[in-house]
């Protein structure tokens, strides 16, 4: 039996926020790839200034520098364009459920996105781990580490917008 996206009868809609996200999901889809941009834009960088860190001698101006540049970084851009990346995705599913039903968070495409997104804010979290050992003056990664890291989100992002533009396995 293939799926197919059923149509949510006018009668089963639901009224309020959901009708709003609907009329509007072409400024949320908007909102969300900006939000995204900024968000991956951050996690590109923050690996790149941790290879640079990592030759900085401990205690040294160079070293207080890369501390509050890598601070300010995850703390005024990542930070808040990953909650942004978020909300807006979260108000794009609830849009999307309504115009197509819950049955396309079923997809391979979508669970593979889905799947991608927790690899994603995974990496945020060891970004932001990593970050505060820095502070620290504890951080045992390598530069080399963190130059072969530095694509991940990459990858997860070229994953997530494949599985997304291309729906493979859509049935």
């Amino acid at each position: 039996m293939r799926w197919q996206p059923q149509p949510v009868p006018p009668h089963a809609r639901s009224s309020g926020v959901i009708d709003f996200l609907v009329q509007h999901f072409n400024v949320f889809r908007g909102l969300h790839i900006l939000a995204v941009i900024a968000f991956m834009a951050g996690m590109l960088y923050l690996p790149r200034l941790y290879v640079y860190h990592t030759q900085a001698t401990p205690g040294s101006e160079m070293d207080e520098t890369f501390k509050v540049m890598e601070r300010r970084l995850l703390r005024g851009i990542i930070n808040p364009a990953s909650i942004l990346t978020l909300v807006f995705g979260v108000a794009l599913i609830l849009a999307d459920s309504q115009i197509r039903g819950w049955d396309f968070l079923l997809q391979p495409w979508m669970l593979t996105k889905l799947a991608s997104l927790v690899v994603l804010y995974g990496w945020h979290g060891f970004l932001s781990a990593s970050r505060r050992k820095f502070e620290r003056g504890e951080n045992i990664r390598s530069e080399k580490f963190w130059r072969i890291t530095n694509e991940l989100p990459f990858v997860a992002a070229i994953i997530i917008v494949m599985s997304v533009t291309t729906k493979f396995l859509n049935h």
